[in-house]
């Protein structure tokens, strides 16, 4: 069985083009997976090995990974940086025990950053930092350092290895606890690092800190236990510089990695699920990943939280309350499979073909297991309006895209009913573009994205009356009804009242009137929309004991309803989004003016992360490529959450055009 003690699982995060995937490939060499580093440029690197990451040339999907280093066996997963592919850090984050984010030596911490911090913090894993590409010109570590710092404070954020030299003239980096030689020039900075730890350290235990106020030396043994224990608490981030490309701080962090990011054992456990984590008894774990694989079929990615997992043997899906059969246990690197003879805790692997089962759930060796709290994706935040280039091939279109949907829980398909288009959402114009690629190149069938239409509503603002004579006689029984309604703006939603006195309509044909309403009411007299907020009541007609039936009471309904309608003065209801906006600092001023000329209401400001976090409330009909807008106002920096607020009155001149439009359509379709 393998040792969980000799295990480590963490994720691999950041703004896209900090350097992941370079960084992935170093891991490998020196774990001796593979001989040489590959290269983004000649798209032969382990991690970006699909087609459409290699004509990108950046990370779209999580990979997972894996090598051995100095007897401890590591499995990680690089993550895409680029915000509409979240959903992949999302799930990776789920299946880790600690999160290592890259920040760029140039560049420093961006949106991807804050995103990538969050998360993990959310989740409550250890967090470590590496600025990245240290080899670059204009690399600057105390730059960078500096900016962290600010983020998330300087007694949080510390180096635990300094670099000497930047850029060209980076050739080592320096232990701030242990190392002796330090050069002259970054004396002081190593100092006030290692001062800031033994603080921290100190404060992982009472009598280490007696101790150390005392002015008595720890030991080496106090101090890296009191280091790891800092760390795993999540009271600090220790720092790390390097260069993947040349091999400068690598050994360095892969020590650090087997000496303090927590084993499997140390898993944290998430609220309403099981804690209790070892090696033997019933193996449980969770399934974050799911891709096609041309070979192999759906393979189903599961990180192994306690017990053991064994080849060709049945397990439960304690999720779905079904059984399920296991067969070969992969190991994968990229696109590099071998089977392995267990999965104990920590360990990453894939299955193939299951029967029923899906990103978020949980397996189990029995279905006494208590199932693993579900991963809970981003909203998507761009809609489009799917349909077949051919006609016919919308079957097609749906199926191809569930298959998708299964692997990529961030994209939806969904029925608009009021507008009566099938919407594709997503996290982004590019996120929905690849998507469509996909339909095209693994399914064979393509699809067309449009706007899709504002799914309006209508509503009244005053009271009005109507009513309906509805007489028939074609020979034998004929068909009579007489209905007078009253309206009114109720803000509850409907409401439909009987206040008819004195049997002038008998109680039997009240719900034909009912159902004559409910009609009229799925399209208003505006634009054909959904009417709400009004309360309806029947207060007076007149039935015949033989020509009355519920057809004519139906109606004669729907005709006194759209006579009170025009009485009550209809106006058209938009839907209001609430907007939460994160971006630099510097891009605040052309945000927020941005969001005036949509109709936008800015709500209020607030720091996260490192990042100003705009709440506002925009019209739907303004937000439908927000994602492309923002992303050219930020240069790729900000990243945006939507959900719907309510609705509200369209403001005249606006409803005034919209109304026109549809009329107009009306007339062009006669």
């Amino acid at each position: 069985m393998a040792d969980a003690l000799k295990c480590r699982n963490f994720v691999i995060a950041g703004h896209s083009g900090s350097g992941k995937t370079t960084f992935c490939d170093q891991l490998l060499r020196k774990g001796g997976v593979i001989q040489r580093i590959g290269s983004i440029d000649a798209k032969n690197t382990v991690s970006d090995y699909m087609a459409d990451e290699q004509a990108r040339q950046a990370s779209i999907y999580a990979t997972s990974m894996n090598c051995k280093w100095k007897d401890t066996q590591f499995y990680f997963v690089d993550t895409p940086g680029y915000g509409e592919f979240i959903g992949q850090y999302v799930a990776s984050v789920r299946a880790a025990d600690a999160a290592l984010v890259l920040v760029d030596a140039i560049d420093g911490p961006q949106i991807g950053t804050a995103r990538a911090w969050k998360l993990a913090k959310a989740r409550n894993i250890p967090r470590f930092g590496l600025v990245s590409r240290m080899d670059r010109d204009r690399a600057d570590f105390k730059a960078v350092l500096e900016q962290m710092r600010k983020n998330h404070g300087a007694n949080v954020v510390i180096p635990l290895y300094w670099p000497v030299g930047n850029a060209a003239d980076f050739s080592k980096v320096v232990n701030v606890l242990f190392d002796k030689d330090i050069p002259a020039d970054i004396a002081d900075d190593v100092a006030e690092c290692r001062s800031l730890w033994m603080d921290a350290i100190a404060e992982t235990d009472e009598s280490l800190m007696e101790r150390y106020l005392d002015g008595e030396e720890l030991s080496e043994d106090e101090i890296r236990a009191g280091l790891r224990k800092s760390v795993i608490a999540g009271s600090t981030i220790p720092v790390f510089a390097a260069s993947a490309v040349k091999d400068i701080g690598m050994t360095e962090l892969m020590d650090s990695i087997v000496d303090i990011f927590p084993t499997p054992l140390e898993y944290v456990p998430l609220a309403g699920g099981p804690s209790n984590v070892s090696e033997s008894g019933e193996p449980f774990g969770i399934v974050f990943r799911s891709i096609n694989d041309p070979f192999s079929g759906q393979l189903a990615f599961i990180r192994t939280v306690s017990g053991t997992f064994k080849p060709d043997s049945d397990v439960w899906n304690v999720s779905k309350n079904g059984k399920e059969r296991l067969g070969q246990l992969l190991s994968v690197n990229g696109k590099q499979q071998s089977s392995i003879p267990e999965a104990g805790p920590g360990t990453i692997f894939a299955v193939a073909k299951l029967k029923d089962t899906h990103v978020g759930d949980t397996l189990a060796g029995s279905s006494s297991v208590k199932p693993l709290p579900g991963i809970e994706f981003p909203k998507p935040v761009m809609s489009c309006a799917v349909t077949a280039a051919k006609s016919g091939e919308d079957e097609k279109i749906a199926t191809g895209l569930r298959k998708i949907i299964e692997c990529d829980p961030t994209i939806t398909l969904t029925r608009e009913d009021e507008t009566h288009e099938v919407l594709l959402s997503g996290m982004g114009d590019q996120h929905l573009g690849i998507t469509v690629n996909r339909l095209k190149d693994q399914y064979k069938v393509e699809a067309i994205l449009s706007t899709p239409k504002v799914p309006y509503r209508e509503t009244i603002t005053t009271t009005g009356e109507g009513h309906y004579r509805h007489k028939k006689q074609t020979g034998g029984a004929g068909q009579f009804a007489e209905v007078y309604l009253r309206i009114s703006y109720n803000e509850a939603g409907f409401e439909f009242a009987n206040e008819v006195v004195g049997g002038s309509i008998p109680k039997n044909f009240i719900p034909a009137v009912e159902k004559g309403v409910a009609e009229v009411m799925t399209s208003g007299p505006l634009v054909g929309c959904t009417m709400e907020r009004i309360r309806v009541a029947v207060y007076d007609g007149k039935y015949h004991p033989v020509d009355s039936n519920e057809m004519a009471f139906k109606i004669a309904g729907r005709m006194a309803f759209r006579e009170a309608i025009a009485n009550a003065k209809p106006i058209l209801l938009e839907p209001i989004m609430k907007v939460s906006i994160h971006i630099p600092d510097s891009y605040l001023g052309d945000i927020t003016g941005d969001l005036n000329h949509k109709r936008g209401r800015v709500l209020g400001m607030e720091m996260d992360e490192g990042l100003q976090v705009v709440q506002a409330e925009v019209p739907m009909a303004e937000m439908h490529k927000y994602a492309t807008e923002l992303r050219s106002i930020t240069q790729g920096r900000g990243s945006f959450e939507m959900e719907l607020a309510r609705y509200e009155q369209v403001p005249g001149n606006v409803a005034s055009e919209i109304i026109a439009k549809h009329q107009a359509e009306v007339q062009a379709a006669e």
